[in-house]
């Protein structure tokens, strides 16, 4: 018989990372010790950072970046296992998701550096190839076949909370929903049997709200957005994410796309991938991949509709109060 909440201990962690903060709420035993857990977690998505950060320039993800067309680089296994996965779902969308879009990402202003008129004008006009066919990876090395810039901000952040699904399991927690900012992971259920609930946002610029509320059970879910990053140019609102075919954010995207997946790291990449291939082009993939997804779709009041692609969310996502 599974214990009650009441015999048991609630502890909620967090801590800083990427600009944002982890989380991790479980149950335990009481006299369970969570100071050794929190450290590792801690170090967890410290280690991500360190590696995958495009703003830390002694990151190994800038190493990368500076070193030479054509030159072999040792790299970290996580680095080399987030960058493996991201060109699998860059070739499995189609490029829709491409991690050698650092350059246009810097220029437009969302990296360290403040956009320029001359970095937009290189990013609109550089000739881009898929990321699959021209970064070799070998082992604990990679090169790249062509002068690009590696970005890892569509995938890193979903990476790094499986990191601390992958810590909590190793301190023998069973049952957790852990998080990084929006990107989420739940293992097993709650003490009193119901699954994790989790809020998918309303696209709002201006607030935060729920849209609808996500009971999830051992799964991970990811949302990407047109509002809560973006740059002024001009005074046209840009959203954060990025075309691939043409090195600029998105001339027009669903409000949000949210997906829900086995791990983070994929559910984080494909919801990045479907911003930019769209709705209508979902269903295929849902099929293929197993996704789960959720477009909220912008009317031209500003009226937001929802998409659900699959099972879930047709059926198990409820409008919040």
């Amino acid at each position: 018989m599974s214990k009650t909440s009441t015999e048991l201990t609630r502890h909620a962690l967090n801590g800083p990372t990427m600009g944002t903060r982890w989380s991790a709420l479980f149950f335990t035993d009481p006299g369970f010790d969570v100071s050794p857990l929190n450290a590792a977690l801690q170090a967890a998505v410290e280690e991500v950072d360190g590696q995958m950060s495009s703003w830390k320039p002694d990151s190994d993800l800038m190493r990368i970046n500076r070193a030479p067309v054509g030159e072999w680089i040792d790299a970290p296994e996580r680095l080399i296992e987030v960058l493996r996965l991201g060109l699998e779902i860059g070739r499995a969308s189609g490029g829709a998701f491409d991690v050698c879009m650092g350059d246009a990402v810097t220029a437009w202003g969302f990296g360290p550096e403040a956009a320029t008129g001359e970095r937009i004008r290189i990013a609109l006009s550089a000739p881009r190839q898929p990321s699959w066919e021209i970064i070799d990876i070998a082992d604990a090395r990679l090169r790249k076949r062509a002068a690009v810039t590696l970005d890892l901000n569509g995938i890193a952040k979903g990476y790094g909370v499986d990191r601390l699904a992958a810590v909590l399991e190793q301190f023998g927690v069973t049952s957790f929903l852990a998080g990084i900012d929006g990107e989420m992971r739940a293992r097993g259920l709650r003490p009193d049997g119901e699954a994790w609930t989790i809020a998918v946002e309303q696209p709002d610029h201006a607030r935060r709200a729920a849209h609808s509320v996500l009971a999830l059970s051992d799964a991970a879910v990811a949302t990407s957005g047109d509002y809560r990053h973006w740059v002024d140019v001009q005074g046209t609102r840009l959203s954060h994410t990025m075309d691939p075919r043409r090195g600029a954010p998105l001339a027009a995207s669903p409000a949000s796309v949210t997906v829900v997946a086995r791990s983070c790291a994929e559910a984080d990449a494909w919801a990045t991938a479907l911003m930019v291939l769209g709705a209508d082009k979902a269903a295929d993939l849902q099929q293929r991949f197993g996704l789960e997804v959720l477009f909220l779709l912008r009317g031209a009041s500003g009226e937001i509709t929802a998409r659900p692609v699959g099972p879930l969310f047709s059926s198990g996502a409820r409008s919040a109060p």
